[in-house]
């Protein structure tokens, strides 16, 4: 997931730099939703892990 959104914010850095801005803000809105939704997945994977260390 993260490397989506890292390959996302790339694509975004390419189209701004060639001056094409509404491609750049699309790939940049995407590269934002996957970098959170990875922030999430990890977290709840964290939790989980601690939830499980302790039994």
């Amino acid at each position: 997931m993260l490397h989506y959104a890292i390959v996302f914010f790339v694509i975004a850095l390419i189209a701004a730099v060639f001056g094409f801005s509404g491609i750049a803000a699309g790939a940049a809105g995407i590269a934002k939703i996957l970098f959170v939704v990875f922030l999430l997945m990890a977290l709840v994977s964290f939790v989980v892990n601690l939830t499980r260390g302790k039994r």
